[in-house]
């Protein structure tokens, strides 16, 4: 796994938790934690750290899976806004993820293993996203889609009705978007 994602990791929890609480996870996992951003390193690395951080907060793996890509995704968004500044929504910007880590992450991380998305038909009001990879790390990649809602300040909803790790043939997600009333609305009150 690339090291970006170890050290985004890291800035999550010192944010919300405190430094020593991330020395506390590292500790608890068997790791010395000196990763570099340019750095590949193992899977089971942050396998043992989300589940060691999934233990000492009492929730599922998943769900400290989908917090640390809500959290880190504005972080993203900091280091490397010209993947975001064409963009004003989470419409536009997420078909062009694959572009961006085919172009740009490939040029930063040379064989990194990185996830493919795929896009399928859906009702207007919806943006139908399938994800593939080897890694099953599908609740990861919808922290990260609510976090992009989070950096374009949107209001969504992501339903997950099918899903590898449930024994589906696909993991996919549907994105739904809500319009806001224009404030001249007989329906929005002041």
């Amino acid at each position: 796994m690339m090291g970006i994602v170890f050290n985004l990791l890291e800035a999550a929890v010192c944010r919300t938790y405190g430094e020593a609480r991330w020395y506390q996870l590292l500790d608890k996992a068997g790791l010395d934690g000196a990763y570099t951003s340019i750095g590949n390193y193992p899977d089971a690395e942050a396998f043992r750290i989300v589940g060691v951080a999934a233990e000492v907060l009492q929730l599922p793996p998943g769900e400290v899976l989908r917090w640390f890509g809500r959290e880190s995704m504005g972080m993203v968004a900091e280091r490397y806004s010209l993947f975001f500044t064409d963009h004003s929504s989470v419409r536009t910007f997420l078909p062009t993820i694959n572009r961006v880590h085919n172009d740009e992450v490939r040029k930063l991380y040379p064989g990194a293993l990185l996830p493919q998305f795929s896009f399928e038909d859906a009702p207007a009001d919806t943006l139908r996203m399938v994800y593939h990879s080897s890694r099953s790390l599908c609740d990861l990649a919808q922290g990260f889609i609510e976090g992009t809602a989070l950096v374009f300040k949107e209001q969504i909803t992501v339903e997950h009705p099918y899903c590898k790790l449930r024994g589906d043939h696909q993991c996919r997600f549907d994105i739904r978007f809500r319009e806001l009333m224009p404030a001249n609305s007989p329906l929005v009150q002041d």
